[in-house]
């Protein structure tokens, strides 16, 4: 007989269970935690069942119908919660309050010694998670209206920063609210792409700049920061095909590349029709600054203006030109794909082939993570990978 699913204590074990089994909770505190916390208390509107599945929800659109705040996924809210490993005692900040549930789960964890304050940009989103939090017995959690990329320093020193909203820099105020050896977890956005970033604050020795070093690595998806903290710039190839782009990256002209000829260099690699092409992105972000995200509406594929390998797909652009990549089926009647890259303009085919040379990288370690450490703008990087340099912080990732 199938669990009742429409009963919340039995709805919220069954989510348990299945984080446990799929491997995305393992800490016996931070499942407590989720047993705890009553998840359909913040989305009344939303029917119990659909309350405790793993699926996001979202709460709040623009005119537009884009995504503005959620109740972001079960799976990857614990993931998030494994890699901050929050402890008794601690002052928590999170960027993002959404509908209150995450800094429940914080609030459980902290304990009664322990402060969670929680931020959002949207007045109503703070009404609702004010609402939520009391009627779950969560009152004491402080909830603040401002932009995120401002933190709170009147509650300051943090021990852990927990980021809800995709942020593509570690703000100025972050880095002066965190205490020695706090922890930043963030869905920090870089050459198009968002990583789940367990970040550990590393104070400044004699012979060693402050910094934050990364610890772990996860592929996540989350709606941006609205605010102060953005440096992405959109880029238009085409009807229906754009280009996104970071703050310390100029390509020259690139309107009408794709008019030009194009080139396609195939690289012999050939995986399932099911197997994340994800981590060629992380290869290309790693290794060539020109790496960027091509985005293409479905007008443009079926027209064949553009034949991505997905419709968000990594790029490579350079001097007036760009390659991105792309797969075709390597066996007829069989989900099995070839990856390569196609390129446009007078550099056209040496950035597909770049791209194709990171392909082969990626396919001899497909499950391979890079070294990430994230500097103050003000202060002196080591000079040990690749940089991507940011408005308040410099990144350095290498291998």
């Amino acid at each position: 007989m199938s669990a009742d699913t429409h009963q919340p204590d039995t709805a919220r074990d069954l989510l348990v269970q299945n984080l446990i089994d799929s491997g995305d909770l393992h800490t016996p505190e931070i499942q407590a935690a989720v047993r705890a916390v009553p998840r359909h208390l913040f989305l009344p509107e939303v029917p119990v069942a659909d309350a405790y599945a793993d699926q996001i929800v979202v709460t709040k659109r623009d005119a537009d119908g884009v995504a503005l705040s959620s109740a972001s996924q079960p799976s990857i809210v614990v993931r998030m919660l494994e890699q901050a490993q929050p402890q008794p005692g601690w002052r928590v900040l999170e960027i993002g309050a959404g509908t209150g549930y995450n800094a429940a789960l914080l609030r459980e964890l902290v304990g009664d010694a322990g402060q969670v304050t929680t931020i959002d940009i949207y007045d109503d989103v703070v009404d609702e998670a004010r609402h939520n939090l009391a009627a779950a017995g969560y009152g004491d959690i402080h909830i603040l209206q401002r932009d995120g990329a401002l933190g709170a320093p009147e509650r300051a020193p943090f021990d852990l920063i927990v980021v809800t909203a995709g942020a593509w820099d570690i703000p100025a105020a972050w880095w002066a609210q965190l205490a020695p050896n706090a922890r930043v977890v963030v869905p920090l956005r870089w050459r198009g792409l968002t990583r789940s970033l367990a970040l550990r604050h590393r104070p400044a020795a004699t012979d060693q700049p402050t910094a934050l070093i990364a610890e772990s690595m996860h592929l996540c998806g989350f709606i941006p920061m609205i605010g102060a903290s953005d440096g992405e710039h959109t880029i238009t190839l085409a009807d229906d095909v754009t280009l996104l782009s970071d703050q310390d990256q100029n390509f020259g002209d690139l309107h009408g590349v794709l008019d030009t000829p194009r080139t396609e260099v195939w690289s012999g690699v050939v995986i399932p029709g099911d197997q994340s092409m994800e981590g060629i992105w992380l290869r290309m972000s790693t290794a060539e600054p020109g790496t960027c995200r091509i985005k293409a509406t479905p007008t443009a594929v079926s027209t064949g203006l553009v034949t991505p390998a997905t419709p968000v797909n990594p790029a490579l652009a350079e001097r007036e030109s760009i390659a991105y990549l792309t797969t075709r089926r390597a066996i007829e009647g069989a989900s099995r794909w070839e990856i390569g890259a196609i390129g446009h303009g007078p550099r056209g085919e040496d950035l597909a082939e770049r791209i194709v040379a990171q392909i082969h990288r990626w396919a001899a370690a497909p499950d391979a993570v890079p070294d990430v450490a994230l500097y103050r703008i003000s202060v002196h990087a080591p000079a040990v990978g690749l940089t991507v340099a940011k408005r308040d912080s410099i990144m350095i990732i290498s291998w």
